[in-house]
C-alpha cells in the first residue's frame, strides 16, 4: 500500500515538474527574442552534431568483426626432423595470448601510450583536447601533430580505419573506439594491440619487434628493453636506426620516468635500467633458414596453388594464414646434393676463366647500390659475394655491394665492364673476381618406399636463378631411359639371360625419310651378348633389338606407366631421345627399386593451420576404427599400400638386378668402391648435350643431370660415367650414414639361379663369388624360364658334329660314291646341322 503510494507521488512530481518546465519555456519563447534565439541555434547545433554523426558513422567498420579477428601469420616451414628451416613472411609476426605478455611490459606501453586505459570509455578526452590545441597551433606548418589516441583508439586505426592523417578519420577513430570498447574486453584489446601494433624492422607485435631488436623472447626482456619497445609506435623507423641512438635513450628515459610516476617499477629500478645501453642486435633474419632454395620454392608454389598467397584468397593463405607445414626436406642431404652438384660442375668448369656477367647494371646514375640491392643477387658459397662493377680504367677497377660498400678489384678478365654484376672473393684489403660455371644442371635425392624428395638442387644457386633445373628443366635422358625398354621386353617373354644380337639395326621409314640405321656408342658393334650385358654396358643396337622385338607400343605404353612421358612408338626414344625431367626420371627408378609400385613425389608431408588442425595430408590413405575409443577385440587395423602397382613386382627386381650389375662391371665402376648395394645407370646424349646418372639403394634413389640451359655440345670426352656418376658419389661420401648396407629384396616368385653372365647357360658345378668380374654370377628369373644346362644352339651345334662324323664314317666304308658326300656336307651346313 504504501508502495503504491510513493509510486503515485513520483508520477505527480514528474507530471507537475515537466509541465512547469514545459510552461515557462512557452513563455519564454513569447516575450524574450534573446531566447527564441537562442533555443534556435541550440537545436541547429544538435541537429549538425547528429548530421556529422551519421555521415561519419553511416560506413564505418563493424567493431563485432573484431570477435573474429585473426591476426595475419607467416607459414612456418619444418624439415623432416620437424626442426624449423624457413617462413613464408612478408612481415614478422608471432601471435600471443594476453596471458603471455609479462607484466613489466604491460606496464611500459600503458605508461608511453595510455595510462588512462583501464578507467577510460575508449576515449581520453583530456588527451583528445591536447591534440587538438597541438593540430592548431601546428597548423599550416606541415608538421605533423601529436596524436592523442588512446590503445583502443590505436586497434580501430591499425585493423579497422587505415593511417590517412585528417581530422575526420580522427573522429570516426573516435567513435569506432568506443564501439571496440562495447564489444571486447580490456585484457582483449590489450592483446590485439600488442599482437597488432608495428614496431619497426618488419615487425609487427612486441614478440616480433623483442627478436627482431635483442633476439629476444617477451619473457627475458629486461626492463630497459621493455621501456625501449614501449617507445617505438610513436616513430619506429627513427628510433631504431642506430644514428638516432641518443633520441632513442631519451624517449626511453622517460618512459622509465613515467613507470615510476606511475608506481609500476621503484626510482632505484629505473636509475638501474637508465645507466643501461640500449643493445639492439644487428637486423638479422626472423627465423631459421636452410640453404635450399629450390625446395622451399617447389613447397611455396604448392602452397599457393593450394590455398592462395594472401588472406584475400583465403583464411589457409601461404602469407597471412599461420600455416604450420612440415616437409620431407633432410637438411644433411640438401647440404650434401648442393656441394656435390657445385662440386661437379666445378670440375666440368676447369680453367675455363671467367663465363661473363650474371647480369648488368645502369651505374651512371649513381644508385647502384639500390639497383643491386633490388635486384636480390647474393651467393653462398665459400665466402664470395656478389657485388657490381662501378668502374673500369684499364687494369683498374672497383667493385660496389649493396650496403654502399666499395673496394678495388683484380684479377679483371679483358671483357668486364662498369655495371657488370659478378662474384667476387675477398684477397687482402680487395676482391678478386671469381667465374660462376656457365654450364647447369639438376640433382634430386627421394625415399624409394613413401616418394617423399629428400634433397633438390636446381642450379649452382637458387639467389642466381630460381629456374628449378630440377623439376622444370626438359631434357633428354639418353641411355637412363634403357631400364624400362629391358622391362618391357621382359615382359614379354624375354630374360636377363636371353641373347640378343648386337648388331647395326636398320629399317625403312618411307619415301621421304629413307633408311634409319642405329649404333653403339663408339661405332663398334657385333656378335650376341646377353641381355644383362647389354644393359650393364649400355649397348644401344641391343636396346633398339629388344625394343622393336617387345614392339614400340608397349615401349612406351612402360614409359607412360612410369610418368617418364608420352612419346610417339619411334625407336629413337627407346633411346632417351624424348624429354623428360629429373624429378619423372628419379621417380621411375624409385618405382623399379620399390617393386614396380609407383609413388607421386612428394615435398609436403602435412600442413596444419593456426589451430593445429591438419588441413593437408600427402598421404590420403584413410584407417578405419584407428580413432576407437576401445579396442573391440578385432584384429589391428591396417592402412593400405602406398602408390600404384605399375610393373611386375618380378620385372622390377630383375631389371634392379641388372643395374647392379652397372656398377659392379658396367659404366657406372667408379661407384664400386663406395661399398654399398647400389645400383643405377649411366646416360649420354648426342653430342653430347646431356651427362646423366640415376641410381641409388633399396631405400633412396638420387638422379642428376649436367649440361647447358640452351644445350649445346660439352665436348666429345664428356660422358655420363665420368660427369655425373662423380656427382652422385660425392653425395653418397657425405652422406654414408644415411646409406643401409641390406641388399635388394626380392619379391615373391622369383627364383635366383646361377648362371654364366656371358653366355647365359646355367652353370650347377661352381658357385659365385664376391669377385665382381667372375663368370659365375646369381640371376634373377621368372618362374619356369630358368635356362637349361645347355641351349638350343648347344644341341643344334652338337647335332651338326655328330651328323658329320657319321658322313665321314660312310665315306670311308663306301667310298667318294659319285661325290654325294660334298653335297651331303654342304647341304648339312646350310641348315645348321639339322636336315
Amino acid at each position: 500500500m504504501e508502495l503504491q503510494s510513493n509510486l503515485d507521488y513520483a508520477r505527480y512530481r514528474v507530471v507537475r515538474d515537466l509541465g512547469a518546465v514545459t510552461a515557462w519555456f512557452i513563455e519564454s519563447w513569447r516575450e524574450r527574442l534573446l531566447f527564441r534565439i537562442g533555443a534556435l541555434l541550440l537545436a541547429l547545433f544538435v541537429a549538425i552534431l547528429i548530421m556529422i554523426w551519421v555521415f561519419l558513422a553511416r560506413d564505418l567498420p563493424d567493431a563485432e568483426s573484431l570477435l573474429d579477428y585473426e591476426t595475419p601469420l607467416p607459414t612456418m616451414v619444418r624439415g623432416i626432423d620437424g626442426e624449423i628451416v624457413h617462413s613464408y613472411a612478408r612481415e614478422r609476426r608471432v601471435q600471443l595470448q594476453y596471458a603471455d605478455f609479462p607484466e613489466q611490459l604491460i606496464q611500459a606501453y600503458l605508461s608511453a601510450e595510455d595510462k588512462t586505459f583501464f578507467s577510460h570509455g575508449g576515449v581520453d578526452f583530456t588527451g583528445t583536447a591536447n591534440a587538438v590545441f597541438d593540430y592548431v597551433t601546428k597548423f599550416g606548418s606541415g608538421e605533423r601533430a601529436v596524436g592523442g589516441s588512446t590503445i583502443t583508439q590505436q586497434v580501430a586505426k591499425n585493423l579497422l580505419l587505415g593511417d590517412e592523417y585528417s581530422v575526420t578519420r580522427k573522429l570516426k577513430e573516435m567513435i569506432v573506439a568506443s564501439r571496440i570498447e562495447d564489444v571486447l574486453t580490456k585484457q582483449e584489446i590489450l592483446e590485439l594491440y600488442l599482437n597488432e601494433i608495428p614496431l619497426g624492422r618488419r615487425s609487427f607485435g612486441v614478440q616480433a619487434a623483442a627478436r627482431a631488436y635483442f633476439d629476444k623472447d617477451v619473457g627475458d626482456l629486461e626492463l630497459h628493453e621493455s621501456a625501449f619497445l614501449a617507445i617505438l609506435p610513436k616513430a619506429p623507423e627513427r628510433y631504431g636506426r642506430s644514428q638516432n641512438r641518443d633520441l632513442a635513450i631519451e624517449r626511453r628515459n622517460f618512459v622509465l620516468s613515467q613507470m615510476v610516476e606511475n608506481d609500476f617499477v621503484t626510482e632505484a629500478e629505473a636509475a638501474a635500467a637508465r645507466a643501461k645501453p640500449l643493445g639492439l642486435v644487428p637486423l638479422r633474419s626472423s627465423a631459421p633458414r636452410a640453404d635450399a632454395g629450390y625446395f622451399l620454392e617447389e613447397v611455396r608454389r604448392q602452397l599457393m596453388d593450394r590455398f592462395g598467397e594472401t588472406a584475400e584468397e583465403g583464411p589457409n593463405s601461404v602469407y597471412a594464414g599461420g600455416l604450420w607445414v612440415r616437409t620431407s626436406l633432410d637438411t644433411g642431404m640438401q647440404n650434401a646434393a648442393r656441394d656435390a652438384l657445385r662440386a661437379g660442375l666445378f670440375r666440368y668448369h676447369g680453367n675455363r676463366g671467367w663465363t661473363g656477367p650474371i647480369a648488368t647494371l645502369d651505374v651512371s646514375k649513381g644508385d647502384w647500390a639500390r639497383q643491386l640491392a633490388s635486384s636480390f643477387l647474393s651467393i653462398n658459397y665459400q665466402n664470395w659475394r656478389i657485388g657490381v662493377v662501378t668502374s673500369r680504367s684499364g687494369e683498374s677497377a672497383r667493385i660496389g655491394f649493396s650496403d654502399g660498400e666499395e673496394a678495388p678489384l683484380t684479377n679483371l678478365p679483358d671483357g668486364l665492364r662498369a655495371g657488370h654484376v659478378i662474384a667476387v672473393q675477398p684477397q687482402g684489403g680487395s676482391f678478386r673476381v671469381r667465374a660462376i660455371p656457365e654450364v647447369s644442371g639438376g640433382f634430386l635425392a627421394q625415399s624409394v618406399q613413401t616418394g617423399r624428395v629428400l634433397a633438390m638442387q636446381g642450379g649452382f644457386d637458387f639467389r642466381l636463378s630460381d629456374f628449378n633445373r630440377a623439376t622444370q628443366a626438359d631434357r633428354q635422358p639418353g641411355s637412363t631411359i634403357k631400364p624400362f625398354v629391358y622391362a618391357t621386353g621382359l615382359d614379354n617373354g624375354l630374360t636377363p639371360a636371353s641373347q640378343v644380337p648386337d648388331q647395326t639395326f636398320c629399317f625403312y621409314q618411307g619415301a621421304n625419310l629413307g633408311e634409319k640405321c642405329f649404333r653403339n656408342f663408339g661405332g663398334e658393334s657385333g656378335g650376341v651378348h646377353t641381355m644383362r650385358w647389354g644393359l650393364e654396358q649400355s649397348r644401344n643396337l641391343m636396346t633398339v633389338h629388344i625394343a622393336m622385338e617387345a614392339g614400340m607400343p608397349e615401349v612406351i605404353k612402360t614409359f607412360d606407366r612410369m610418368g617418364i612421358g608420352k612419346y610417339q612408338p619411334f625407336p629413337a626414344f627407346a633411346l632417351g631421345s624424348g624429354d623428360t625431367t629429373v624429378e619423372k626420371l628419379v621417380n621411375a627408378y624409385a618405382a623399379l627399386a620399390n617393386h614396380g609400385r609407383l609413388h607421386r613425389p612428394s615435398v609436403i608431408d602435412y600442413v596444419q593451420d593456426r589451430r593445429g588442425k591438419v588441413i593437408f595430408r600427402a598421404d590420403r590413405r584413410k584407417c578405419e576404427n584407428c580413432n576407437m575409443a576401445e579396442w573391440d577385440g578385432a584384429p589391428m587395423p591396417r592402412l593400405g599400400m602406398l602408390g600404384d602397382q605399375v610393373m611386375d613386382p618380378r620385372t622390377a627386381f630383375q631389371v634392379i638386378h641388372m643395374l647392379e650389375g652397372v656398377v659392379q662391371r658396367g659404366t657406372a665402376t667408379r661407384l664400386r668402391d663406395l661399398e654399398l648395394p647400389l645400383f643405377g645407370k649411366t646416360g649420354t646424349t648426342s653430342g653430347p648435350t646431356n651427362a646423366w646418372f640415376v641410381g641409388g639403394s633399396p631405400e633412396i634413389v638420387a638422379g642428376v643431370y649436367v649440361g647447358y640451359d640452351q644445350p649445346r655440345d660439352l665436348g666429345n670426352w664428356v660422358q655420363g660415367g665420368n660427369t655425373a656418376a662423380p656427382i652422385f658419389k660425392e653425395f653418397v661420401q657425405k652422406t654414408k650414414s644415411r646409406w643401409s648396407t641390406d641388399p635388394a629384396v626380392a619379391p615373391e616368385g622369383v627364383r635366383m639361379v646361377r648362371i654364366d653372365r656371358r653366355s647365359g647357360k646355367r652353370v650347377f658345378d661352381a658357385w659365385p663369388t664376391d669377385d665382381p668380374l667372375a663368370d659365375v654370377i646369381w640371376e634373377a628369373f621368372k618362374p619356369d624360364t630358368e635356362p637349361p644346362r645347355r641351349t638350343r644352339q648347344d644341341e643344334i651345334a652338337a647335332r651338326r658334329a655328330e651328323i658329320l662324323a657319321l658322313l665321314r664314317r660312310g665315306r670311308l666304308e663306301s667310298g667318294l660314291n659319285e661325290g654325294r658326300f660334298g653335297q651331303e656336307e654342304q647341304f648339312v651346313e646350310e641348315r645348321g646341322g639339322i636336315y
